[in-house]
């Protein structure tokens, strides 16, 4: 026991920051709130959806550039800017997403969207009914904090503008897999990347972390069911697609509660779209339904994909129909290197101005590209609550909803969190 008490107190103590701040620091964030803020409500009324994000680009790219940071374009309508300091030090790597959804706002907001555009072939209204406006302001103002500071830090910042977290449009690549592919993490090659997402339901201005699995792996599926047509009032005559996909549905939903064990970690499987048939009494040939796995285990992800075809093959074949199924990865687990968390807690700490603000927190089944960063580097990436304190919790609306609202009046707690990850990375004893 004894022994393994000094390790672990080797392990934290190994990892303790100096947790130092320059001397004009706190004075250049509360100039930058306001700036961040109007930033975000100018991208909140002008949005736009995944690959199609020029004028945020545009934005972007001048703010960079206009610091003297190196910035370049990459990843269609993505950026990256790099602040040199010319003294020895870490490479730490700082992340935002750009993109909006094919929502259409409800909030009665001055700054409101009413932004409209093609998608899938039908007219929807965009929105930033996930924060991403947020992120993107808040990692402008922090380029511009720590670029006044150049003289007083060490090492190398980079700042990646991602388009596409929400995916790009089809056919088309895109996202944190399309600016890796370009070079982000190359030339130089970051020690660390951290990521920020707002959190609609968290308090106001704290921080909401968890080590190892944070946000689910998500995997598109796909599943063609092919029976027989035949007349709507002779069903013997055919072998009918969509009672057969209405028997794979329902037991997909077995597969969670009867098939995997939970209580190692969370599976959702959920079928959100469903096309057959042209006429109410025609029978139709085929059937295709898509959904989406989320899972948090890379074992059980490979365990689901397996029992899926099982499933809908053997139900289909009880029918006297056939099933094509495949899968698309979308993104992986979101991975927090347990060591990075914790070199990283008292950073955020002092970011938000107390212990009790950085908050431990469960895992989610939303997902993130920002996953793919981690693949071959430490990550960390946490939440930021953005709920307005006269809002309860269980009122806040959701993430992906015309409701969508955040109060955008601490997100200078954001700045100051990426600033001392940067202060603090690398001065361990």
């Amino acid at each position: 026991m004894k022994k393994i008490l000094t390790l672990h107190f080797i392990l934290i103590t190994s990892f303790t920051f100096s947790q130092t701040q320059p001397k004009n620091y706190n004075t250049l964030v509360e100039q930058e709130l306001k700036k961040v803020i109007e930033w975000r409500r100018d991208i909140h009324q002008n949005p736009e959806l995944s690959n199609r994000e020029f004028k945020t680009q545009e934005k972007v790219f001048n703010h960079l550039q206009s610091l003297g940071l190196e910035v370049r374009k990459l990843a269609k309508t993505g950026v990256i800017g790099i602040l040199k300091t010319n003294k020895p030090g870490p490479t730490i790597a700082l992340r935002a997403d750009m993109d909006a959804l094919p929502v259409e706002e409800r909030n009665n907001l001055p700054f409101k969207s009413t932004v409209k555009t093609t998608y899938n072939n039908n007219t929807v209204g965009v929105m930033h009914a996930c924060g991403h406006d947020a992120h993107t302001a808040m990692l402008m103002g922090t380029a511009e904090v720590l670029s006044k500071l150049k003289s007083e830090l060490t090492g190398t910042i980079i700042f990646l503008f991602q388009p596409a977290e929400e995916g790009a449009p089809s056919g088309e690549e895109g996202g944190a897999k399309l600016m890796i592919k370009e070079g982000c993490l190359e030339n130089p090659k970051p020690d660390a990347v951290f990521g920020i997402h707002i959190e609609s339901f968290g308090d106001n201005g704290k921080i909401y972390y968890k080590p190892e699995a944070f946000m689910a792996s998500a995997d598109l599926f796909t599943i063609k069911v092919k029976g027989k047509q035949s007349h709507g009032a002779y069903p013997w005559n055919g072998v009918d697609p969509i009672v057969t996909s209405a028997q794979i549905i329902e037991a997909l939903q077995t597969i969670v509660s009867r098939q995997t064990n939970i209580a190692k970690a969370p599976v959702v499987i959920t079928v959100g779209k469903i096309n057959s048939g042209i006429r109410f009494n025609i029978i139709p040939e085929e059937a295709m339904m898509e959904g989406t796995i989320r899972t948090l285990d890379s074992k059980m992800r490979l365990e689901v994909f397996e029992k899926i075809r099982n499933t809908a093959n053997h139900i289909a074949a009880a029918n006297g129909a056939t099933v094509e199924v495949n899968f698309e990865n979308k993104t992986l687990v979101t991975y927090n290197n347990p060591k990075l968390v914790e070199k990283s807690l008292p950073s955020l700490q002092i970011a938000t101005g107390a212990k009790e603000n950085v908050i431990p927190w469960t895992w989610e089944m939303g997902a993130e590209d920002f996953s793919f960063y981690g693949e071959n580097i430490p990550a960390f990436f946490f939440y930021l609550g953005v709920r307005d304190p006269k809002i309860k919790m269980e009122a806040a609306p959701s993430h992906h909803t015309p409701d969508f609202y955040i109060d955008d009046s601490k997100l200078d707690v954001g700045i100051k969190a990426f600033c001392q990850l940067v202060f603090d990375y690398g001065k361990s004893k």
